[in-house]
């Protein structure tokens, strides 16, 4: 088994990568496996940029190949925002807050549309990179809907399932989620990438 480090102290997005690449041949491990890597200050422009920096800093600090990755939403009436700063919008990982102040900015406006996008970028310690994107479309309602998932899913709605991602079972979610798309692109890539490259 080959290891990889997931530059993430999140356990459930932790699990859900063990999941996907053990069967690949990867030894999963996470950034609580290696606490030398220390905080990681995701300053980048873009979702990209600090999925990069992620990865970057967890090679830097292990020698170890890592897989980062960086999500958001970015509704069209608000030039793209809050993009990178999704989960900081009205502060840090507070949900509610960052929900009300989306919708308090959206107040008058008719363009709803939006854009849920995940980026992961898998870096090798020569510095060989395998960067993929999910997205998936849709509209921010009114009012949240719904109690499942996390963030901004009961505000997003997605016309084709007439549901929110709140509305939603994990089921449903993961088969049409930016991360879930991001993820497949992933697995369908990795192994002949990973054999390919030094």
């Amino acid at each position: 088994m080959t290891d990889l480090i997931i530059a993430t102290n999140n356990p459930n997005k932790a699990r859900e990568f063990r999941e996907m690449l053990e069967p690949h041949g990867f030894n999963v491990k996470t950034l609580a496996d290696f606490p030398e890597v220390g905080s990681i200050n995701e300053n980048g422009a873009t979702f990209e940029q600090n999925a990069t920096i992620k990865a970057r800093a967890v090679v830097d600090a292990t020698g170890l190949a890592a897989l980062a990755d960086d999500s958001g939403l970015q509704v069209a009436a608000l030039n793209g925002a809050p993009g990178v700063h999704s989960a900081r919008y009205a502060g840090d990982h507070d949900d509610l807050a960052n929900n009300q102040k989306l919708l308090a900015n959206l107040v008058g406006q008719n363009d709803r549309s939006a854009i849920f996008r995940t980026c992961l970028v898998l870096l090798k310690p020569s510095g060989a990179k395998l960067v993929v994107n999910g997205d998936i479309h849709g509209e921010i309602l009114d009012a949240p809907r719904g109690t499942s998932g996390f963030g901004y899913d009961p505000l997003f709605y997605v016309p084709k399932f007439k549901l929110t991602m709140g509305e939603m079972t994990d089921e449903q979610k993961n088969s049409i989620s930016h991360r879930g798309r991001a993820t497949r692109q992933l697995l369908a890539k990795i192994d002949e990438w990973w054999n390919q490259t030094k």
